[in-house]
């Protein structure tokens, strides 16, 4: 059974930055495409940024672009959401999830087959 357990969130000014982390249990990592998601207060979840098993693709929204960073460590089976420059809009519970690769970097909030918990981000003004 695939087990994340997200990590990093907290209370941020705005301009600040904050690492997330996530961490895979259960299963081989490298065979997981795995995003990050985020619900902002009375919201529908979106996806915000996702990575191919192998690290080599990635895709980011176009909010997020140039300001966050997905990244991940299969040896630590772990995966990272660096997130700087960071604007009240930001705020949301942030969630990483995982699928199975098969490929095709398939990362929509449907797509996904096993959830974190999330972790709460604050950016205030």
């Amino acid at each position: 059974q695939v087990q994340l357990v997200e990590s990093g969130g907290g209370l941020v000014q705005a301009g600040g930055s904050l690492r997330l982390s996530c961490a895979l249990s259960g299963r081989t990592f490298s065979s997981y495409n795995m995003g990050w998601f985020r619900q902002p207060p009375g919201k529908e979840r979106e996806t915000v940024a996702g990575i191919g098993g192998s690290g080599g693709t990635t895709y980011y929204i176009n909010s997020v672009k140039g300001r966050f960073t997905i990244s991940r460590d299969n040896a630590k089976n772990v995966v990272y959401l660096q997130m700087n420059s960071l604007k009240p809009e930001d705020t949301a519970v942030y969630y990483c999830a995982a699928t199975r690769d098969s490929g095709v970097l398939r990362i929509r909030v449907s797509d996904m087959d096993y959830w974190g918990q999330g972790t709460q981000v604050t950016v205030s003004s």
